[in-house]
């Protein structure tokens, strides 16, 4: 992670495609496409890699989240179970909606905490909104019961998490619907781009309608489709489709560069006692996309961030003061800084925010180390990386 790190022919030839038939839009102009549709090639590569019935691909993974959403039906009141660490736009896409995000702790796992989401039900829970942050995932079956049991919709946002799996099936095929991000720093990347996917029919048809302005896609006459209900502008193009159609091929060639890496570090770091890596819950794999790990309390945390940064050891964080990924530094969202208004009822449910307080979430994300792993490592750079990274958390814990 990202994909940008091994652009190639194939993300240049498939582009090309694109410019030399000059149709940019993924809908219509049948007649000029020269047979190229790079969307909805895209959206069946995603099918099989997903192992879903159904893909949509809209504009980014903050549309993915918010049409995701809407296809099932959350709106108005509704309110969305979601963790205290992610990135900002799963309470964007939520309020986005007129619906109220809930935020509950996390747990060992860096999820969701199965026991945080079940005192947050009430009778205005439409759907638990899991994260899979940092490549690797929530207690699902935990979680997937806990929803049966209240027959609500288990949303899984896994942006982060592309090439993961759970007991055989990819992050973000297990909930009711998934959502992925193929933004500039993701795993495969379109530039700007994201998809939902789900099997339930229902939910792809209302997604391919909501993300196209409401449009029924019905027959080749675009000015003669109806429009079945309202609906936003979250389309992709041509061109944002056909770079990630290129990467979506070379998603597995990634994902094993991805390990490689990942399991080196991961490896050197295992004999450090004071290291104890996040939990990966019985049947899970990790997508590798970052290391992450924790250590004694705060300030060795920080002491060690901060050290790394010195000796040249990039793309490592401690989350606990980091303002896009973690509920402390959130100022916007509790005090409701916004450029339109926000209805007294979304307003009424986000009260809790002035009291509520995230102890255990506190307790792990202030401890925990996250460290991306990118792609454009040689073996040798990694090993090297790996060495500095023993020194540094070792001379930082000899020093406390």
């Amino acid at each position: 992670m990202p994909g940008f790190e091994l652009f190639g022919e194939l993300e240049r030839k498939e582009v090309n495609d694109v410019l030399d038939n000059g149709v940019l839009m993924r809908y219509g102009f049948d007649g000029m496409r020269k047979g190229h549709w790079k969307s909805k090639e895209l959206e069946q590569e995603l099918q099989n890699t997903f192992q879903s019935k159904y893909v949509q691909l809209v504009s980014s993974g903050t549309a993915a989240v918010t049409v995701a959403l809407a296809s099932a039906g959350v709106g108005a009141g509704d309110e969305v179970i979601m963790p205290t660490f992610t990135f900002v736009a799963s309470f964007e896409a939520i309020m986005m909606l007129g619906a109220i995000p809930i935020l509950v702790d996390i747990d060992d796992t860096l999820g969701l905490s199965p026991e945080a989401v079940e005192k947050a039900i009430t009778p205005k829970t439409k759907a638990v909104m899991v994260v899979q942050m940092c490549g690797s995932m929530a207690n699902m079956d935990a979680l997937q019961a806990i929803c049966n049991k209240h027959n609500l919709l288990l949303v899984e946002d896994a942006c982060q998490a592309i090439g993961g799996n759970y007991k055989g099936k990819p992050l973000g095929s297990i909930g009711d619907l998934g959502c992925f991000s193929f933004d500039f720093v993701k795993t495969i990347t379109c530039g700007e781009g994201g998809a939902v996917i789900t099997n339930n029919k229902t939910y792809y048809t209302n997604a391919d309608h909501y993300s196209d302005h409401g449009h029924d896609h019905v027959g080749n006459d675009r000015g003669a489709e109806t429009h079945p209900f309202l609906g936003y502008n979250f389309r992709i193009s041509e061109l944002h489709a056909a770079v990630g159609l290129a990467q979506a091929k070379r998603l597995p060639e990634f994902l094993e560069i991805q390990k490689r890496n990942f399991n080196i570090i991961k490896e050197a770091l295992a004999d450090i006692p004071e290291v104890i890596f996040r939990t990966v819950p019985e049947g899970g794999e990790e997508s590798c996309a970052f290391l992450n790990f924790f250590l004694p309390d705060l300030e060795t945390a920080t002491k060690v961030s901060q050290a790394f940064s010195e000796k040249g050891v990039d793309a490592c964080w401690n989350y606990y003061n980091n303002s896009w990924h973690y509920i402390r530094k959130w100022d916007h969202l509790e005090d409701l800084k916004s450029l339109h208004p926000i209805s007294t009822e979304v307003k009424k449910g986000l009260e809790y925010l002035q009291t509520e307080s995230f102890e255990k979430s506190d307790h792990y994300i202030a401890r925990n180390i996250s460290c991306l792993i990118k792609l454009s490592w040689t073996e040798q750079e990694v090993k090297e990386r790996a060495g500095k990274m023993v020194e540094v958390i070792n001379s930082v814990l000899q020093t406390n």
